[in-house]
């Protein structure tokens, strides 16, 4: 009988052996495995990587901080910081080349550019530069999304957004801009023809997306849509096939228009404007 007694002693501990093996299976979420997560130091969800940081200050994009930070660009609270992947928080004090940065408002001015401004911060030449059009449109340091020529009227963007501004001047994301281009002559059918199937210029090929003449116009008025970046492309284009460009507009920019917006003003892009351009 003890022993009876004693081998179903031992089978009813050997069964709540089993069980308490169960209830440690993280599978089910338990409350052991919970309470030792909890033990643990939580993280501060206010810290965000110093890379991100710096492009929020609207220095330059998080790829782009990630080289200046190896670089030793960036300080926090006095210490130089080379690390990838190095956290901030609010109260850090963040410098950039010794000048001291902080994260601000995301700002995004959409202005209709006029003639004889040229697309640049300052100019030691005293000429007119397109920062006097905008100047009071934000209180945030923002920075032209690309460049148009001086004679070259139309849609300019404006942001302290790093990131974004990397995305729409980068080649590989393609961004669309649709020019009206005025031209000396004519255009012939011929030569659009050849700018359609695209054609060599200074070694590179030059891919032009849709060209037409403006629908009831004479035929030197023609559109271009494009998303190559390089400098004075549409010009050059034109150019390429002795024509000279007497007028060039930008009337489209990744999606946006000049709807509404007189030539020489600005306005903040909608909220819904914004969003879209983030998913391009």
């Amino acid at each position: 009988m003890s022993k009876q007694q004693d081998s179903k002693g031992k089978g009813k501990t050997s069964g709540r052996g089993n069980a308490n093996s169960k209830t440690r299976s993280f599978a089910k979420g338990n409350a052991p495995y919970k309470k030792k997560t909890k033990s643990e130091k939580p993280s501060n969800s206010d810290e965000i990587r110093l890379n991100k940081y710096i492009a929020n200050a609207g220095i330059c994009s998080r790829r782009e901080a990630d080289v200046f930070i190896k670089a030793g660009s960036a300080t926090v609270n006095g210490k130089l910081v080379t690390e990838m992947g190095y956290k901030v928080s609010p109260t850090d004090e963040v410098r950039f080349d010794g000048t001291l940065i902080s994260q601000e408002k995301k700002r995004y001015v959409l202005l209709n550019k006029p003639k004889n401004f040229i697309t640049t911060m300052d100019d030691d030449r005293g000429r007119k530069t397109v920062m006097e059009l905008i100047g009071n449109a934000s209180k945030e340091r923002i920075y032209p999304v690309g460049r148009l020529d001086r004679n070259t009227t139309g849609l300019l963007l404006f942001t302290n957004d790093g990131e974004l501004a990397k995305k729409l001047t980068h080649p590989k994301h393609n961004i669309q801009k649709i020019y009206h281009a005025t031209l000396d002559k004519k255009l012939a059918m011929s030569d659009m023809q050849k700018i359609s199937e695209g054609f060599m210029l200074d070694d590179r090929r030059v891919i032009v997306d849709e060209i037409s003449y403006i629908q009831n116009q004479q035929k030197n008025e023609v559109g271009v849509k494009i998303h190559s970046g390089r400098n004075r492309i549409v010009r050059r284009i034109f150019e390429h096939f002795n024509y000279n460009v007497i007028k060039l507009d930008r009337v489209i920019f990744a999606g946006l228009t000049k709807k509404d917006l007189p030539r020489g003003h600005w306005r903040h892009l909608t909220e819904m404007e914004v969003n879209t351009l983030m998913m391009l």
